[in-house]
């Protein structure tokens, strides 16, 4: 073989291998990337409802006007039962 095609094969075969490596490595950090981005994104949005489970939940039902009392309806509004018995009980006079 002749040695200047020897030398250019060598060396082709080394920028193959280095360029190999360095495609693994971009992938690694592709990936070392996408699951720490998945990380901070579900700490953004976990953190604030484990943070009201925390600290202000306890300081709403502390302050609230009947602790365990809470409105059956949707959104905290009183269902059509609830205003029934209301009604009937300003009828009564109680």
């Amino acid at each position: 073989m002749d040695p200047e095609l020897k030398r250019m094969l060598d060396e082709t075969r080394i920028l193959a291998k280095d360029n190999n490596r360095m495609l693994h490595a971009i992938r690694r950090h592709q990936w070392y990337g996408f699951l720490t981005t998945i990380v901070f994104w579900l700490v953004i949005f976990v953190a604030p409802f484990y943070l009201y489970q925390l600290y202000v939940q306890p300081l709403v039902e502390k302050f609230s006007a009947s602790p365990g009392d809470y409105s059956s309806g949707a959104l905290g509004l009183p269902t059509s039962a609830e205003l029934q018995k209301l009604i009937d009980s300003f009828k009564s006079g109680q």
